[in-house]
């Protein structure tokens, strides 16, 4: 059983991204998500992690509770 703990960073960390606390504010300063567009469709993501994010939210895999806070932090 995994128990490591699914936070911001760490997704961050497994999208391949810088998962510093300033990375990350500097992520969400930088990125808008427009209601119209799926997450998993943004412009800004590479093709591995658009795939990641669709595949974790269809399976309602582990990391889908903060994937849905990723998505709500990105159409503030």
């Amino acid at each position: 059983m995994d128990t490591s703990l699914n936070t911001m960073a760490a997704l961050f960390q497994q999208l391949g991204l810088e998962s510093s606390d300033t990375a990350i504010k500097d992520f969400f300063k930088r990125h808008y998500l427009p209601q119209s567009v799926r997450l998993e469709d943004a412009p800004f993501w590479t093709p591995a992690q658009s795939a990641f994010l669709r595949e974790s939210l269809d399976a309602d895999a582990q990391w889908a509770e903060v994937i849905d806070h990723l998505d709500t932090s990105l159409r503030r």
